[in-house]
This record gives structure tokens, C-alpha cells and sequence, in this order.
């Protein structure tokens, strides 16, 4: 365990050693997180992110600095990170802090310039946003707001929303989900089981092709299997 101490020189397996009790350890601090820090960096998160990043990357490349106290200050910060989170959720202040509300940037197709400003914003960088949610002219936006996640969330008004059956009045087909049940000749049999059927039954599903042959292939609500892709023979 002499690689977890500060050390003159690392040989080369201590330094492999350190880089995989560092990987391991930062698989459980992320855990230990949530899901919340992965798919989107709000302000607390972007901190966190960046203090824990710097904090566990020096003795991963410095010899002369332990992992321990690395690994104890990280843990403590991941602590502090759960009851900030715990208390923004109790305290309307300190949400309001942590998880500001959107900012309104577009009201019934007028720019509001101010709030603009206040989030930082160029007008070009807005326009590049609106035109990812495939809106070309800002009067046909109803209400668009930058969100603390930092993305714009757009709604376009109604005269220009596309027809639906329900708008027309029409029977629709209800939701079929699509799921991969196959991917790179691999089953899925989770799936299989959620679904109640067994690997003989898949395999009946995609003939003539054999199960290694297949890359993906999927299932819907409706049991019913498609191959999308097979490699050549």
C-alpha cells in the first residue's frame, strides 16, 4: 500500500495502482452524487465538478503527494454536495440560489433584451439555439426561457405547431415502444424475461439469420422483432 503515501518515485505498477484505485473511487464518489451530475451541470454541479476534478488529479500525477488525503477531502466534499443538495430542497432560498428559475428570453415573439443580458447571451447564440429546435423566425416563438442547465427550451405558438390526429379528430395508433433486444450478436435477457419469452423464440424471430450474424435488431409493445442490421457473410 506504499503507493497511497507520498513517495520520492512511483515505479510503473504503483503508478497503475494509483490510477485504478482513482478511477474506482471516482466511480463511487459520482455514484454517490446522482444522476442529477451527469446529465446536466448546474452551478452546483459545475463547482463540484471542477473542485473534485482538480482535487483527485494531483497525486495521480505527482508522486510526491498521497492519495489519502485526496481521498478524504473528496469524500468530504461529496458529503457537503448531498446536503446542499438536501437543503436546497427544504429551504426555498437556498434553491432559489443553487437552481435559479428559468429566464424568460422570447414572450409572444418579442425579444427581451434584459433578460438577454442577464443571462449572458449573445443574439447570435440565441438564434444558433432556436434554430437546433428548428425555428427560423423568432415571431412564431410563443415563449422561450434559458434554463439553469444551460439550454433553451422553446415553445412555438399554436398557429404554427404542425396538425395532429387528435387536432384533425382522427384515430391514432397507440404508443408502441422500441426497445434493442439484439445488439452485436448479444440478446438482451433482461428484456427477454420483461417480456416473458426465451432465447428459442428470439431466435425463431430473426430468421434466416443466426444470432452472431445479427447487430441489431429490436422489439416493439407488439412482440414484434425487426433486424436492422447484420453483418455480411
Amino acid at each position: 500500500m506504499d503507493f497511497f503515501k507520498s513517495q520520492e518515485s512511483l515505479t510503473a505498477a504503483e503508478w497503475i495502482l494509483r490510477s485504478v484505485v482513482g478511477f474506482i473511487f471516482l466511480i463511487f464518489a459520482a455514484k454517490m452524487m446522482g444522476q442529477r451530475s451527469i446529465s446536466q451541470l448546474r452551478f452546483l454541479d459545475f463547482i463540484i465538478a471542477l473542485t473534485l476534478g482538480n482535487i483527485i488529479a494531483h497525486p495521480l500525477s505527482d508522486e510526491h503527494l498521497g492519495l489519502k488525503g485526496s481521498m478524504i477531502t473528496t469524500v468530504s466534499l461529496v458529503v457537503l454536495y448531498i446536503a446542499a443538495i438536501w437543503l436546497s430542497l427544504k429551504i426555498p432560498l437556498l434553491k432559489q440560489f443553487f437552481d435559479p428559475p428559468a429566464i424568460a428570453l422570447i414572450r409572444d415573439g418579442k425579444l427581451n433584451y434584459r433578460n438577454l443580458s442577464k443571462a449572458k447571451l449573445p443574439i447570435e447564440f440565441l438564434y444558433a439555439e432556436l434554430r437546433k429546435s428548428n425555428v427560423e423566425d423568432i415571431s412564431k416563438v410563443a415563449y422561450a426561457a434559458w434554463e439553469p442547465g444551460g439550454t433553451l427550451s422553446v415553445f412555438v405558438n399554436t398557429a404554427f405547431q404542425p396538425v395532429t390526429p387528435a387536432d384533425l379528430k382522427l384515430p391514432a395508433q397507440p404508443f408502441n415502444l422500441t426497445k434493442p433486444i439484439i445488439a452485436d450478436g448479444h440478446m438482451e435477457h433482461a428484456l427477454l424475461h420483461e417480456i416473458g419469452k426465451d432465447s428459442k423464440w428470439l431466435e425463431t424471430q430473426i430468421r434466416p439469420h443466426a444470432l452472431k450474424q445479427v447487430i441489431l435488431a429490436t422489439v416493439d409493445s407488439n412482440l414484434t422483432v425487426q433486424v436492422h442490421a447484420v453483418r455480411e457473410a
